[in-house]
């Protein structure tokens, strides 16, 4: 091979592996990018969750800006995933907005079978601000959450605290 293809290989090469968008997704190798999976623990300290003790979050952010949450208690009453974006607004520091539908809950499994399955009752909007840690494995953060009901009428909220660690091979 010439040296200038060579030349011209190499720097196509630089090219690919500098560019953000053809790295693709990682498994915790930066530093200071927030991209992967992640599990947290959540702790309310006002609302109607403040009582729950052992709530735990599952994050998914992607490359870029989208992200998916589900928790440990996604199935009481059951409730999908929540869906949202992020983005970076400093040196390790993060916004995300994500939201979730509400099942009602129920008392008898004859409520169940009477509506024809878990019926929608509002949806809640997390609004997390996160910081990652210097070693990008990772984060502390503080979580608001606001509530709504199926007409979209403001009830309780409440804000957590959070901390989560990357998950890797």
């Amino acid at each position: 091979m010439s040296k200038r293809a060579t030349a011209a290989l190499f720097a196509i090469a630089l090219v690919v592996a500098s560019n953000p968008a053809c790295a693709g997704a990682r498994s915790g190798g930066a530093h200071d990018d927030l991209t992967g999976a992640w599990r947290g623990r959540v702790q309310f300290t006002t609302g109607a969750f403040a009582v729950v003790k052992d709530l735990q979050f599952m994050y998914v952010f992607n490359a870029g800006g989208t992200m998916t949450e589900s928790s440990n208690y996604d199935a009481a009453p059951p409730v999908p995933p929540a869906y949202g974006v992020w983005k970076k607004t400093a040196a390790r520091r993060y916004r995300v907005k994500y939201q979730f539908f509400q099942s009602r809950s129920v008392s008898t499994v004859a409520e169940i079978l009477r509506n024809g399955g878990w019926m929608g009752d509002g949806y809640g909007v997390l609004s997390q601000s996160i910081t990652l840690s210097t070693d990008g494995k990772s984060f502390e953060s503080t979580i608001t959450l606001e509530l709504f009901d199926r007409n979209g009428k403001a009830s309780a909220g409440g804000n957590a605290t959070a901390s989560g660690t990357r998950l890797s091979l």
